[in-house]
């Protein structure tokens, strides 16, 4: 089942690494009366999802700015991620869905991730995006079939401006 526009935001409880040791991040309680985009990457240490989260990572300002907390998730570890963002200087906050099971929940899970390169893993994220309002609502949805192809950034930032 895909989200749409529309929709109330699955709830999840995921986990990051902090500088203080790991912590869980609850997308009820840090979305609760803010925006919240939520960016899914197939995995770090990949040539797109590294330009992908440097870019966000650059203009990071830019969501702050129209009042939006960004978060990236993987089915990568919370100590991957963290050791990725260190080594690319990425300042987004990742969440690990180790299980996949947000993924799956936000219908942007890959049945078969990259089959034709003998890398049949299911339930890897499709690079998606999705903007949640201060009431847990979906105003934004974008999954991309294609690992290649990135977010529309600019009608992201778009709708973060209208809500």
């Amino acid at each position: 089942m895909s989200i749409n526009v529309g929709d109330q935001a699955p709830d999840f409880t995921l986990s990051t690494l902090t500088s203080d040791g790991p912590a869980l991040v609850k997308l009820s309680e840090v979305a609760a009366g803010s925006k919240t985009v939520l960016l899914f990457f197939p995995m770090a240490f990949t040539g797109v999802c590294t330009t992908e989260f440097c870019t966000v990572s650059e203009g990071l300002g830019d969501y702050e700015g129209l009042g939006a907390k960004v978060y990236g998730i993987s089915g990568d570890n919370p100590f991957a991620q963290a050791n990725w963002a260190e080594k690319e200087g990425i300042k987004v906050s990742l969440l690990a869905d180790y299980e996949h099971d947000v993924a799956k929940a936000y219908g942007c899970a890959y049945d078969a991730f990259l089959p034709e390169k003998n890398l049949p893993m299911g339930g890897v994220p499709k690079r998606s995006a999705f903007v949640i309002d201060g009431k847990g609502v979906v105003q934004y949805a974008q999954v991309n079939d294609s690992p290649g192809d990135l977010p529309d950034f600019d009608a992201i930032k778009e709708v973060l401006g209208k809500i």
